[in-house]
């Protein structure tokens, strides 16, 4: 009996050391990523460059005129700018939206989607005819739903041209109103914070390590062509990073820096679209490997989810152990998130739900694998993805 009890404690102790060094590493990476205002005062060159700012959209009459309208009061000292705007076969008033900004301001123009062809993703296809259309030497993708404060634009350009080149993308502040989005949303910095080096974004040139968003991605000309393109990933779900590991295959820079405290984004308006959507991205994220999602599903369940149950097993059978190390577990476990969430402006109570947050994750994370694994594919906006 008292072999079995140490061995549990053992076990338990490797747990909270596993825990601690994740804490640890999440505090150094987060002081890794840099922040984009760094770059606020850097020059623009050559000057009066011309930026194109690229926006995909379908069905986003909720969105678009707050996008263009931040978009279009961009401090642009230095740079000339270009607004494209393809409505991807909306179903609602999208079109006739951005028509009415454009027929004020010269410097927006309406393209119109066309039937997919096969082969392409929908997005990546929207990308590719705006590129086609675009006449600056930078493009700068906005999503529909992304609202930039006036430096941003600049900052993103000051950024490029101070790694001459290549690609620089960050994650908006992600609002958040209902339950759904408050739990699951802000998980998406917490596994770059938690898993990936983020200093070797910059210093490395394996495509293995990159993190990206098509919500909030600029990219030199040069770098786009050298790289393929969204031709060469046409048929990829994920696009916004196979997009940045092709950059790194093409030998160009990649730079991932802090932005949320210049832009903003609510993603998904709902908890059905909150599944969904990262539903549609997970599975494809980790390269349809089935090893990876399951080790890294299983991995959450027994550092984020095994501390709180043995907290409330221990209180409900008295046992000590099981008290003490969960408890220690589940604060670390918090902080983890705690740290995530700083990075990401979160407010700071949302760590207290992580056990929660965590559950969600591997529950998407596992329905993501059975559609993919199933072959019933994902649905997003409208069209199905298999």
């Amino acid at each position: 009996m008292n072999e079995g009890v140490g061995t549990a404690e053992i076990l338990w102790m490797c747990l909270v050391g596993l825990l601690l060094v994740q804490l640890l590493f999440a505090i150094w990476n987060a002081a890794c990523l840099p922040k984009i205002r760094s770059f606020q005062r850097g020059s623009i060159q050559p000057p009066d460059l011309l930026v194109s700012v690229l926006i995909p959209a379908r069905n986003e009459r909720l969105h678009i005129e707050e996008c263009l309208e931040s978009v279009l009061a961009s401090h642009t000292k230095g740079f000339r700018m270009e607004v494209l705007v393809l409505d991807d076969r909306s179903e609602d008033e999208t079109a006739s939206l951005v028509q009415a900004i454009a027929d004020r301001d010269s410097r927006v123009r309406l393209l119109h989607g066309t039937d997919l062809p096969a082969g392409w993703m929908g997005k990546s296809h929207a990308c590719h005819r705006l590129v086609q259309e675009a006449q600056g030497e930078w493009f700068m993708f906005v999503d529909a739903d992304v609202r930039v404060k006036p430096d941003a634009i600049r900052q993103m350009v000051a950024a490029g041209c101070a790694q001459g080149g290549g690609l620089v993308t960050g994650f908006p502040y992600q609002v958040a109103r209902t339950w759904m989005e408050k739990l699951v949303v802000p998980m998406m910095m917490f596994t770059i914070i938690s898993h990936l080096p983020i200093f070797m974004i910059r210093r490395s040139a394996s495509p293995m390590f990159v993190a990206a968003t098509g919500a909030f991605l600029l990219i030199h000309r040069t770098s786009y062509e050298a790289s393929g393109g969204h031709a060469a990933i046409q048929a990829h779900l994920v696009d916004d990073m196979s997009l940045a590991k092709a950059v790194k295959r093409a030998g160009h820079p990649v730079l991932l820096a802090d932005v949320h405290d210049v832009t903003s984004t609510r993603m998904y308006q709902n908890g059905e679209e909150v599944w969904n959507g990262y539903k549609k991205n997970m599975y494809e994220g980790m390269g349809r490997r089935d090893a990876l999602l399951i080790g890294t599903m299983f991995m959450y369940f027994m550092m984020y989810i095994v501390p709180p149950l043995g907290l409330v097993i221990g209180l409900l059978t008295g046992n000590e152990t099981s008290i003490l190390y969960g408890f220690i577990g589940t604060l670390l476990g918090m902080a983890v998130k705690r740290v995530s969430d700083h990075i990401g402006g979160q407010p700071w109570w949302l760590a207290l739900f992580q056990p929660i947050s965590m559950a969600c994750v591997i529950a998407i994370g596992l329905a993501s694998w059975q559609a993919g694994r199933s072959g019933k594919g994902y649905v997003w906006k409208g069209r199905r993805y298999s």
